[in-house]
């Protein structure tokens, strides 16, 4: 057996403000909408979920997503829609660069790429990106709990792909995490699974537990090897 990713959870002041105006960027559904959780498609079997949290954003965040584009014109589209819809230009020290670097209503980074043929087919969503201290290690853990294979591995960028939906990547940076991210993955195992035999495994492959103020959940809260937390949920 083992854990697959299953969705990205992002830290909400206003879930339902934020849900909807992701659901209208991406052009995807709102699956479910609550004051604690609403729930839009990322891409096929995931979803994007955003969550009350009352602690503001203060720093870079160290995950974020990139959004595919088709052509010029289609990056100068889906720019200006994430604009009208409140997005703002942001500056990351990111210089000349063929991409455009934005942040969301609630100031999370994300960034809208040129045409890259090995995008082709993922949906909105090229890549969910993680600062790394250690790209090529990091993309090494995370083959563990996502299921996925690395097919980049290097120094300064690793990638784990998937056939269809976003990839998950790693890029070198100086800083170490300082703070809570705002946005982390879920995984989890199989229906037949076993939720501790899978965090098991996930500990000794060097996984932490870790602690954000969760109580009593039915799921297990880990940190990679550099600090980044994500949850295993119980099978499904």
């Amino acid at each position: 057996m083992a854990t697959r990713w299953y969705d990205v959870v992002v830290d909400s002041a206003d879930p339902v403000a934020l849900g909807r105006f992701w659901s209208a960027l991406l052009g995807t559904p709102v699956t479910g909408e609550s004051a604690d959780e609403v729930d839009v498609t990322l891409a096929d079997g995931m979803d994007l979920v955003f969550v009350p949290v009352s602690d503001p954003k203060v720093v870079k965040n160290r995950v974020h997503l990139d959004l595919a584009s088709t052509s010029p014109e289609d990056q100068a589209a889906i720019v200006a829609r994430a604009v009208e819809l409140g997005a703002r230009p942001v500056d990351v020290r990111q210089g000349d660069v063929p991409w455009v670097v934005l942040a969301d209503p609630e100031g999370n980074e994300f960034c809208v790429l040129e045409q890259r043929d090995e995008y082709a087919g993922a949906g909105p969503v090229a890549a969910v990106v993680v600062d790394a201290l250690d790209p090529r290690a990091q993309a090494a853990f995370w083959a563990g709990p996502t299921g996925l294979p690395v097919t980049h591995a290097q120094d300064d960028f690793a990638s784990l792909r998937r056939e269809a939906g976003p990839s998950l990547e790693f890029v070198r940076v100086a800083d170490p995490k300082a703070v809570k991210n705002r946005l982390h993955l879920d995984v989890a195992p199989p229906a037949d699974g076993d939720l501790p035999t899978e965090v098991a495994r996930l500990e000794a492959a060097g996984a932490l537990r870790a602690d954000v103020g969760q109580i009593d959940v039915p799921w297990v809260v880990l940190a990679d090897p550099e600090g980044n937390e994500f949850c295993v949920l119980t099978p499904r």
